[in-house]
């Protein structure tokens, strides 16, 4: 018989492997209705749903191996990476779901979100305030209009899998909908900064490079609390904390 590993594992949700079959039991089904419906759609390799039986979704592994892993050098080719911004590219270029997305749905709704969380990172001295208050006046070109996509919305590195230079499957579609293409670049290249450049060659138009670095700031401030609090590690080397260092 396979093992059973348990790849992550949180109060939110779970996902196991056993054999070529994960197994993603999640307690908010919409997040669940989201994912099966945004890989029916999406133009780009996704994994294939086995069966669904609520909570549980079982899909089929994708061959090839991750692009990498924050806080670690990854091992792809600039090729590769250029390849997983092509793809993101189609994704991008596809039409609008049919629904309206979780979160982040304007500006003023993500600078309102930003600004209680950079007070709660100071308030409980989870991170320093020079730290928080630079990092804040970063993320800033973040906060502007923009022209909604189809964005896969937590585009981490560890979801994107190749083999060679070709991208084999983008995994996780959970968080799915219309968003800013820009967070989707920053999402994939966050802490993988030396790779930004093979990542926008690929993507093939112009982006604006100051708005991926605010990203940076803003997804990590963001991020670090929630991270904390369901058994990561944000403080790791190379991780949510050394990117908002970077910053600064």
């Amino acid at each position: 018989m396979d093992e059973v590993e348990v790849v992550v594992a949180h109060s939110e949700r779970a996902t196991l492997r056993v054999g070529d079959v994960f197994l993603k039991v999640d307690t908010d089904r919409a997040r669940t209705d989201v994912e099966v419906q945004a890989m029916a759609l999406v133009p780009v390799p996704t994994p294939e749903v086995l069966w669904r039986k609520p909570p549980v979704l079982a899909i089929a592994a994708v061959p090839g191996t991750v692009l990498g892993r924050l806080g670690e050098p990854s091992t792809a080719s600039p090729a590769a990476w250029a390849a997983a911004g092509a793809a993101v590219r189609r994704l991008h270029e596809a039409p609008l779901p049919p629904w309206s997305g979780r979160r982040r749905r304007s500006p003023d709704e993500l600078a309102a979100e930003l600004d209680a969380e950079c007070a709660s990172l100071v308030t409980n001295g989870v991170l320093p305030a020079g730290l928080v208050t630079r990092n804040r006046q970063v993320a800033e070109a973040a906060i502007r209009p923009w022209t909604q996509v189809f964005t896969h919305g937590d585009l981490q590195i560890e979801h994107v899998f190749v083999d060679g230079d070709e991208v084999t499957g983008i995994i996780d579609w959970s968080e799915a909908g219309p968003g800013d293409a820009l967070f989707d670049l920053a999402t994939l290249t966050l802490g993988h900064e030396e790779h930004l450049g093979d990542v926008v060659a690929g993507y093939g138009t112009d982006v604006d490079i100051d708005v991926i670095r605010a990203w940076w700031s803003l997804r990590s401030l963001l991020g670090v609390r929630w991270l904390v609090e369901h058994g990561f590690d944000p403080f790791a080397p190379g991780c949510e904390v050394d990117v908002l260092r970077s910053r600064t």
